[in-house]
């Protein structure tokens, strides 16, 4: 259903580089450079954009969650995320409020974004 998504980040160089680190287990990869804006995805487009923020004032706080294949794909963007210095919200651990085979792992990325990947997948 979604085609593409953006976030604004107040550095887009810590952000990139957490977003490499992060969507790296998942798949994903930086496809294409405008200036300072970063394109992520599964080749061959891009659908998650970073770029500076430049519009509104202060902080609006977005989830984002990314799909992952299996549950040890959701634990190596934990670890990822992690070693890259994010601020853990969840461990990865099944969330059966959502549904019984939810399995997901959330932290912040540098802007304090809540940042999932989830796996719908039974074990």
């Amino acid at each position: 259903m979604l085609d593409h998504l953006s976030i604004q980040c107040s550095d887009v160089a810590s952000s990139s580089a957490f977003y490499d680190a992060v969507l790296a287990p998942l798949g994903g990869t930086r496809i294409m450079e405008f200036g300072p804006v970063v394109g992520y995805g599964v080749p061959p487009m891009p659908d998650f954009w970073i770029g500076p923020n430049n519009s509104g004032d202060g902080f609006r706080e977005s989830h984002i969650a990314f799909s992952a294949a299996d549950r040890p794909t959701v634990q190596a963007f934990f670890d990822a995320a992690v070693a890259a210095g994010a601020a853990v919200l969840h461990e990865p651990r099944l969330w059966p409020e959502y549904h019984p085979n939810y399995y997901g792992a959330f932290v912040r990325d540098p802007d304090g974004n809540n940042v999932e990947a989830v796996c719908h997948a039974p074990e």
